[in-house]
């Protein structure tokens, strides 16, 4: 499966080499059109459908499918944004191929208005694609509104007219059955709201050849086990419990529930040793509920003298990654936070931080960005949108566009890999690789699912699994575990379903 995710840019660019070539446009834009009506043929029986054309290419593909489905003998009329003769070049081939395969002296291609989609139950959208960058006029959105509203089924043609494809951005747009599009994904289906539009995706080969990736620097991924498997750590037979990391994760004196979550799913994603670290205080809850975790307590009531312990246990240098921020706050404060934060990150090991440990930092962001900067290993945060906003939104990277953009402008700025969680996440590094993950379904809106999730990358971490390629492979992980799982998932359920997911995540590792 390709996991590439192409920009509206880079997508022309791809088609204008293949082109170059000597592929014709309308070669291109002929395999397109197939493409679309073999993918509807396959899912409907014949039906009453109008196809919606747009002035431009998308509109070209549009005729190719009409053309398509009327030779399988579906009954097809089509009705175009504009005026034939306004049609030019791959597009004008494609609305003439129509004419001449629908000789009717009843109007073969009526002018688009908002009864065209009366008495169609399938709707073809190919008014307008990924390259779309303006609202749509309310008249064409009218059109799309009353076709959802009369139940349609919609198959839209690259992406759902309105749907803007480099960020999802969705203006006018409804929701599709099914979007077939070519050659290769772009953010706009995988970034919300363009995903939820998308219905069922397709990619469809057209003939584009592969050997066009290369001059295109691609740096955006679908998040999928070939973009980070090769990393994946693999176990040696001889080795001992330290050969496969120690990850250390911090617990609030209070609020336990998170980072026992997250010891746990560090322990369970392969860690060979997971501690908690927490104030004397809270030792007999940790150690009480922990089993294969061990449990370090640090005397004092101060922050600063957890400080000083925490400082004196990562003298251990078996210590390979750590954690702060699942339940950091409670029996804490901000600036202790900070302080046990800036003493991970001048420890020399990689470090998550998470949650509170972002919070922390809120009032002074600058403090935090210049410790990253001056740490030799790794750094990932996983902030959700109120901790992004709080972090970043006094910056330039509140105005840097899609949520895809934000991510890699966060990351370059802090000079963490940042993990901008939602429904869909994205994993940006500091030289701009970036995934977009869409494995991940609606339940994980749970409660305590980010302490799990912040403990997989930890104990990926610990074992040695570069940062960018841990977060990735952590946030896909996690999605698969809760598929597994299904309805009624509580946070609680997740670090035993991890066994069961790297089970089926090893079918996708290569040998």
């Amino acid at each position: 499966m390709v996991c590439e995710l192409l920009t509206v840019g880079q997508m022309a660019q791809a088609d204008a080499a293949t082109i170059h070539a000597g592929t014709p446009g309308f070669s291109l834009m002929q395999a397109a059109g197939e493409a679309v009506a073999q993918a509807i043929v396959r899912r409907w029986s014949p039906r009453d459908t109008v196809v919606l054309c747009g002035p431009g290419n998308n509109g070209g593909d549009g005729f190719v499918v009409a053309r398509c489905l009327k030779q399988a003998g579906w009954p097809v009329r089509v009705a175009l944004l504009g005026a034939a003769s306004a049609l030019k070049g791959d597009a004008a081939l494609a609305a003439q191929a129509w004419l001449m395969a629908c000789p009717d002296p009843d109007q073969p291609c009526e002018a688009l208005s908002a009864n065209s989609v009366d008495g169609a139950t399938l709707v073809v959208d190919a008014l307008f694609g990924a390259g779309l960058t303006r609202p749509l006029d309310a008249s064409v959105a009218h059109v799309l509104a009353r076709a959802h509203t009369l139940g349609a089924v919609i198959v839209s043609v690259d992406m759902p007219s309105g749907v803007w494809g480099d960020t999802g951005q969705a203006t006018g747009a409804v929701p599709a059955d099914l979007t077939v599009t070519f050659f290769r994904l772009k953010p706009g289906h995988l970034l919300m709201p363009g995903r939820s539009l998308c219905g069922e995706l397709v990619v469809a080969d057209i003939g584009i050849s592969p050997e066009t990736m290369p001059a295109l620097r691609v740096q955006a991924f679908d998040n999928q086990p070939a973009v980070w498997g090769g990393m994946w750590p693999r176990v040696d037979e001889a080795g001992h419990k330290f050969h496969r990391g120690h990850a250390l994760v911090w617990g609030g004196a209070t609020m336990t529930g998170a980072a026992r979550l997250s010891a746990r799913s560090a322990a369970r994603v392969g860690a060979g040793l997971t501690t908690v670290c927490t104030p004397r205080s809270a030792w007999p809850v940790y150690a009480t509920a922990l089993e294969c975790v061990m449990v370090h307590a640090l005397d004092g009531e101060a922050a600063l003298n957890w400080q000083a312990g925490l400082a004196d246990l990562l003298a251990d240098d078996r210590v390979s990654a750590l954690l702060i921020g699942p339940g950091a706050l409670g029996g804490s404060t901000p600036a202790g936070i900070r302080g046990l934060a800036l003493t991970m990150l001048a420890s020399g090991r990689p470090v998550v931080l998470d949650a509170d440990a972002l919070s922390a930092f809120q009032e002074d962001p600058a403090l935090l960005f210049a410790a990253i900067a001056g740490h030799s290993r790794p750094v990932v945060m996983t902030p959700h949108g109120g901790e992004f906003a709080r972090l970043f939104g006094g910056t330039a990277v509140s105005a840097a566009g899609s949520k895809l953009e934000q991510a890699r402008a966060a990351a370059r700025l802090s000079g963490a890999v940042v993990l901008f969680k939602g429904a869909d996440s994205v994993v940006a590094a500091p030289d701009g690789r970036a995934v977009i993950n869409r494995h991940a379904p609606a339940t994980l809106a749970t409660a305590g699912a980010g302490d799990v999730l912040a403990g997989m990358i930890v104990g990926l971490l610990a074992q040695g699994m570069p940062a960018w390629q841990a977060a990735c492979a952590a946030v896909w992980l996690h999605g698969e575990a809760a598929y597994a799982f299904g309805p009624g998932l509580i946070a609680d359920d997740l670090p035993g379903l991890i066994p069961a997911a790297l089970q089926r995540l090893s079918s996708h590792l290569p040998d």
